[in-house]
């Protein structure tokens, strides 16, 4: 396959994956990935070539350079010595026993060979640790270790892969060699990817100090960073390009904010640029995965030293050494620290066991292996290559599967694992974790987002008059709808089988609505007051209605089909109205417009009615809920007493105007909230960026539209 379509290929299956990972939350999209890759590798028989020096430095450099550059500093700095313990001394440990395990289970590897594999499964994902850490409520300290253990064991665990493969591609390997070696290219690597990282900040320091200052360059500077650092200290000093990018990673995420004096937009480009590049890359690391698998497979099975099902045990077998290991590892480690945060010798395991399922393997993992050469030194194939492939790929779909099965119930939790390109924030993550008991009565971000969205929502109310009503009504539905989602959001998590209450309420309600709705066309029906046209038309969005309503509080079936199908319907025809749009409306439009407005004021009627009601009174219905559909209504009697006409320029301008002033509202809450110690510094920041978010795209529609 040419080169160009691979690339077309992979990305559009990377997205692909994530909007079927969209409908299946509680399964890694990374498993997806797989999957689809799988597919397209048996039914097209997809190949993708791989080389080993390209595929390093095309995924390896720059995602390890976007861990650096995310590394928390602040309570993981403090436990920097067990860190690197759990970073260099644990990888060292796995790819011993680990490797010792699988050359004593599969003779025929080479000893170096399964060195090598030991050392690439020992990296684990640093993000999907994080989660899943998070999810399993280890202590703070055991939290941070573990999160910075996984951000920088990637550099040990490759450079320790490297010399296995070499000592298996040449058959030769010496200790004393391999320890100066190791000394050489991992001090030389981190001087190295320090010294560059510090001239690339000095000379784009320097062209801002000049003028230059365009964003579009130095994000791209900065995006060919990796690559350039990689390929110097690789290519020119013969040393660790591994340890180098995650070094200069480090450095540039400490001093990235002297270039916000001059250009505060600058972080707001490079970390959406650079979440976009980890998110694809990590996506076509497990897609090339998926395609890999047929030849391994294909390999091992046919395999004459190793049967299919003593495959699969052998991947779970080395799976359970792997937990066993890194389980031990963090017993060892509590019982250690035991007398400062005394615990329970079956406290300890038990997060002992939890620490031991958070080791999912990812993207580095599967890079790696992939990179393993095809030929020795000698020109005759590596030794059970698509055998070490088959492992490797089936420690990582067990990892996850465990991770996903087991630690939900062991712990209780069940939220989605993420993982690498998943755009979580990991140093954002850790100061989350570190946040004490006292800090209990802070907001979520979920409660604080709905106050924000509330006070903008009445700010908006304030503004409304004649002239802008319709805007107003618009804008207002629109933060309603917001509202409505985070409540539905909290209700849901706070109830397991039952409906959640919120949208029990909902359905309740806007039953009630419907009911005037429907009494309203039937009633204008028998006094002949619209004509059969009218009619069938009105039944026919009742019909619609009717089945959002079932749609409320269920899981996917036929309703959700049928309700994509109205919403497909009901676009085309708008967009086919916007193309040939008809300057006069036929007497049958202007009576269903009529007919419209006069079923809303029925909903509106009924649904007042029924909360008048003594018994309706005592249940003490959500006001936010009542509040909605009462605007949803509005909105519609509006948009009918204006004919149903397309959006003026003057219709565009208002509402631009109100969400500059709700926008503003926004950020006025959430200073508010600050200033009575609701929220944390950290979610203050990431609202405003949400914020500032939302201005831009405000700026940008309005220059499109100019």
């Amino acid at each position: 396959m040419a080169i160009i379509e691979a690339v077309i290929l992979l990305i559009t299956l990377v997205i692909i994956a994530n909007i079927i990972g969209h409908y299946l939350p509680n399964l890694p999209v990374s498993l997806i990935e797989i999957g689809l890759g799988l597919m397209v590798a048996l039914v097209f028989a997809v190949k993708i070539p791989l080389k080993t020096d390209w595929f390093m430095l095309v995924f390896v450099a720059p995602l390890l350079f976007n861990d650096g550059r995310r590394f928390p500093k602040k309570e993981l700095w403090a436990l920097r010595g067990p860190i690197i313990g759990n970073a260099i001394f644990l990888v060292f440990a796995t790819t011993l026993i680990g490797g010792l395990a699988i050359h004593w289970l599969v003779p025929a590897l080479p000893l170096a060979a399964s060195f090598a594999l030991a050392a690439i499964l020992s990296p684990t994902d640093p993000v999907a640790v994080q989660s899943i850490s998070e999810q399993a409520d280890l202590p703070p300290r055991v939290l941070h270790l573990v999160s910075g253990e996984s951000l920088i064991n990637d550099a040990s665990g490759l450079i320790s892969f490297k010399y296995g493969i070499a000592a298996a591609v040449t058959g030769y390997f010496s200790w004393q060699q391999a320890a100066g070696d190791f000394l050489y290219i991992s001090i030389v690597g981190a001087l190295a990817g320090m010294i560059i990282m510090l001239i690339i900040h000095f000379i784009r320091l320097f062209m801002l100090q000049q003028g230059f200052e365009d964003v579009m360059f130095h994000t791209i500077l900065q995006l060919v960073t990796p690559f350039i650092i990689y390929l110097i200290v690789e290519d020119l000093f013969h040393a660790s390009g591994v340890i180098a990018v995650v070094v200069a990673g480090i450095i540039s995420h400490s001093s990235r904010n002297i270039f916000l004096d001059f250009l505060p937009e600058l972080k707001l480009v490079t970390e959406q640029t650079w979440s976009i590049s980890v998110y694809l890359l990590n996506g076509i690391v497990f897609l090339i995965l998926g395609i890999e698998l047929p030849v391994a497979m294909h390999n091992t099975v046919h395999n004459p030293l190793i049967n299919t099902s003593e495959e699969i045990l052998l991947v779970l077998a080395v799976w359970l050494i792997l937990v066993i290991v890194r389980g031990l590892w963090t017993l060892a480690y509590l019982l250690y620290t035991n007398q400062t945060n005394p615990k329970t010798f079956r406290e300890n395991i038990k997060i002992a066991v939890l620490s031991g399922l958070s080791g999912v393997r990812g993207a580095i993992t599967m890079a790696g292996v992939l990179s393993v050469p095809t030929v020795l030194a000698d020109g005759s194939p590596f030794p059970q290559r698509g055998l070490m492939l088959f492992i490797a790929a089936g420690v990582i779909i067990v990892s996850l599967v465990m991770a996903v099965v087991l630690i939900p119930k062991l712990t209780k939790v069940k939220a989605p694992i993420e993982m690498r390109g998943m755009q979580r924030d990991l140093e954002a993550a850790a100061a989350a974790a570190a946040e004490d008991e006292a800090a209990a009565d802070l907001l979520d971000e979920t409660n604080a987002k709905i106050y924000m969205y509330k006070v903008a929502a009445s700010m908006v109310e304030s503004q409304r008059h004649i002239d802008n009503n319709r805007a107003a009504l618009d804008l207002l539905a629109e933060y309603q709808l917001m509202i409505r989602r985070l409540e539905s959001q909290q209700s849901e998590a706070s109830t397991s089988d039952e409906l959640p209450p919120l949208i029990a309420e909902e359905l309740i309600l806007r039953q009630v609505a419907f009911d005037g709705e429907r009494q309203k066309l039937e009633a204008l029906w028998a006094e002949k007051a619209i004509s059969a046209k009218s009619y069938r038309h009105g039944k026919r969005k009742l019909r619609q209605k009717q089945v959002m309503l079932s749609v409320i509080g269920t899981s996917f079936n036929w309703h959700h089909v049928q309700l994509q199908v109205y919403r497909a319907w009901s676009i085309s025809k708008r967009f086919l109205t916007h193309l040939w749009p008809r300057h006069t409306k036929s007497p049958s439009e202007t009576e269903w417009q009529l007919t419209e407005r006069e079923m809303a004021k029925a909903g509106i009627k009924q649904l007042s009615y029924f909360l008048k009601q003594p018994e309706n009174r005592q249940r003490h219905y959500n006001r936010q809920v009542i509040y909605q559909i009462i605007v949803r209504y509005r909105n519609q009697i509006e948009n009918m007493k204006n004919g149903g006409r397309s959006k003026t320029a003057i219709y565009e301008r208002q509402l631009q105007k109100l969400r500059i002033k709700a926008l503003t509202s926004e950020r006025v809450a959430i200073q508010e909230l600050l200033e009575q110690h609701k929220i944390s510094w950290q979610l203050a920041d990431e609202l405003r960026k949400n914020i500032n978010y939302s201005e831009n795209a405000l700026i940008l529609a309005r220059t499109d539209t100019e």
